[in-house]
């Protein structure tokens, strides 16, 4: 039995290259040998389904392709530290917001996140030509480029012909798209690992880079798995040349489309307008006393004086204008079979008259039975004889869900507008609408009050503002967690794109209470906010200091803390970061405990005596609530004060039943 504490930075994640490597070992064990793939072997196991080398092949290609997929499987090397100033109800929140390069955060979140999605959504750089700031410092040389791209022949010597400004144009325009493609590239990579079997990803797009970004989701989520086109009409130019324009997309992909089919699950959406028309009706019910006849006159009357715009998006609430003698809206609809049918035709008395009334030559829609309970429910609308064909009474608080549609109309000022009113500046321009985004996210989770949505291009923060909206709307108990890089801003106080997302989410949390009834639960409207950093562990460099042994007693970056530390553990370990935590003071440092299955405790000048008295304290505090799961502890890797005491901690360790040990 080993007494070593393995170091937590030599594990590995999904999606990372060794674990790559490893998983074709499990599937072709005679394809790896010694750490390494004889493509060969693979491709002969493989068979006819093994592309042969050199082989052409459908699909999106550029230069700088292969390199910027490569990215998608490096380990992540830096770290999370936690900002707990810039944060809202830090210890109860599970919303998490994340200031930094998103590449380099997604690899960080692969590790606890992988397969834990439930619906991302990004709104990436639409490459308009000024908007594109992304740096991997992956893109070939622009020589290179040109090469790769066939600019310049075998010598070297760019071929530009006589049309030499369109030649240059094509190959900046080339560069530029090879660019976006390669930003895009790995970032969507490891957002695929994140999602779950049953999760969805919509990506805003404009015409610039639509096509392909259409070819490069077929090319990391399948063709198979594409699920909708979505476009948004805004407002439009009166000087635009062809069109008005004005569109932007959402492409949307289903991780698994067939699972998704298989759980039966269909994107719906209430038929528009029904919640305006619910309250005209309630207060014309209330003022007239509730009185029907002239409850209906007064709603009628909403109707007739509604402005066209609005009265052409209540859609599907249009005919409902009457309300009953329980105040109750409704609308007359046909009682006519949509194709005739024998058993569909029959005789309907009247009644007053007793005489049967005018039929429709299909028959009426639902058999004797059925009609005969309608009418005993009153849902049946007779005219005052027979020679009226009566009419179906459909009730607006029943309005069925209808198939979410593709394509809508919503002009995106509205959006700017709004958000400069709650931040009382005008810092940032363009802002996605919020109440979009949530009738979306709602839509594509099948309204999961529980899921965890991902947006890691997170801009002024309209994600997380719409899933606080969905929440205080049915109570849920959804969560975000957005990525914003550092870009600078330096406006109105505003240092950063993260500081004008933070501000959104707390003023749009402070606004969450007068949205919801005075009996209604509290909702998450706190976050974490953590800010991307080099590891909190010195890089080995070889240099005269380190390997100075006083200098390497400490091999922690000056300046960060064991709540720093801590972080970094969990997230190169896969525990997710807002895991429930508790502390207790143990031989006169912090014992760390998360949900009692890892321990940590990052102390120095650890002696005998006091490692005793952490591992009688970490088998107590394990002993009180014991679970099945294995459970880890960690230490820093120089907290002790010789070998000897460590290997003596472990053995006691061990000893009381822990199995798994690991050191930072």
């Amino acid at each position: 039995m080993s007494l070593d504490f393995e170091p937590v930075d030599d594990l590995t994640g999904p999606g990372e290259t060794k674990s790559n490597l490893d998983v074709l070992a499990r599937l072709f064990p005679d394809a790896v040998i010694d750490g390494t793939v004889d493509v060969e072997a693979l491709r002969d196991l493989l068979g006819e389904s093994a592309t042969a080398t050199g082989a052409e092949a459908f699909g999106l290609r550029w230069p700088g392709m292969a390199e910027a997929r490569r990215l998608s499987t490096l380990p992540a090397t830096g770290t999370l530290l936690p900002q707990t100033e810039q944060s809202v109800d830090w210890n109860n929140t599970r919303n998490i917001v994340i200031e930094g390069d998103n590449l380099e955060v997604l690899r960080l979140l692969r590790r606890g996140y992988t397969n834990k999605v439930d619906v991302i959504y990004i709104d990436p750089p639409y490459n308009t030509g000024n908007d594109f700031i992304y740096d991997d410092k992956r893109i070939t040389s622009q020589v290179e480029h040109e090469t790769v791209a066939g600019h310049r022949d075998e010598e070297g010597v760019l071929q530009t012909g006589a049309g030499s400004d369109r030649a240059q144009d094509r190959r900046a325009g080339a560069s530029r798209h090879s660019a976006w493609l390669s930003m895009m590239y790995p970032r969507l990579l490891v957002a695929h690992h994140l999602l779950k079997e049953t999760g969805v990803i919509i990506v805003a797009i404009d015409d610039t880079e639509h096509a392909r970004l259409k070819l490069l989701m077929d090319r990391v989520f399948g063709a198979e798995n594409f699920a909708a086109n979505v476009a948004w009409q805004g407002s439009g130019r009166n000087d635009a040349r062809f069109t008005s324009a004005g569109i932007d997309y959402m492409l949307i992909y289903a991780k698994s489309r067939m699972k998704l089919v298989q759980e039966d699950v269909r994107w719906t959406e209430k038929k528009a307008g029904g919640s305006e028309v619910a309250e005209a009706a309630r207060k014309a019910w209330e003022e007239s006393g509730h009185n029907p006849a002239a409850a209906t006159e007064a709603l009628k009357n909403w109707w007739r004086n509604a402005p066209s715009d609005i009265a052409k998006g209540l859609g599907g609430s249009r005919g409902y204008k009457e309300i009953d003698e329980n105040g109750r809206v409704f609308a007359r609809g046909d009682l006519r079979s949509p194709n005739p049918r024998e058993n569909l035709m029959y005789d309907l008395p009247h009644p007053v008259t007793g005489l049967p009334v005018r039929m429709h030559p299909n028959g009426w829609v639902y058999s004797q039975e059925t009609m005969a309970r309608k009418i005993a429910e009153g849902r049946i609308l007779f005219g005052q004889d027979e020679t009226v064909s009566p009419r179906y009474k459909r009730f607006l608080d029943e309005l069925e869900d209808q198939p979410i549609r593709p394509v809508f109309e919503q002009d995106r000022a509205a959006a700017g507008l709004y958000l400069r009113r709650l931040l009382e500046s005008d810092v940032f321009e363009y802002p996605k609408d919020h109440t979009v985004l949530a009738k979306w996210i709602n839509a594509v989770t099948e309204s999961n009050s529980d899921a965890v949505v991902l947006d890691f291009f997170a801009g002024s923060g309209s994600t997380g503002h719409a899933v606080m909206d969905i929440n205080a709307t049915d109570g849920g108990n959804r969560r975000y967690i957005l990525v914003q890089l550092d870009e600078p801003v330096d406006k109105d106080g505003y240092n950063t794109i993260a500081d004008i997302t933070r501000e959104r989410l707390r003023r749009a949390g402070r606004q969450i209470p007068s949205k919801q009834s005075p009996d209604a639960a509290p909702i998450d409207t706190g976050f974490r906010s953590y800010r991307l950093a080099s590891s909190n562990v010195k890089p080995w460099d070889g240099t005269p200091d380190q390997l100075d042994l006083l200098e390497a007693v400490d091999n922690l970056v000056a300046g960060r803390t064991a709540d720093d530390l801590l972080v970094e553990m969990m997230l190169r370990m896969g525990v997710e970061l807002t895991t429930p935590l508790e502390t207790r003071e143990v031989a006169s440092g912090l014992l760390y405990n998360l949900a009692g299955t890892l321990f940590a405790y990052f102390d120095t000048d650890i002696t005998i005596d006091r490692a005793n008295e952490v591992a009688k304290a970490l088998a107590a505090w394990r002993d009180e609530d014991p679970g099945d799961a294995d459970t880890t502890v960690v230490v820093r890797d120089t907290a002790f004060v010789d070998s000897a005491t460590k290997l003596n901690f472990a053995a006691a360790l061990k000893q009381a039943g822990f199995t798994t040990l690991r050191s930072i």
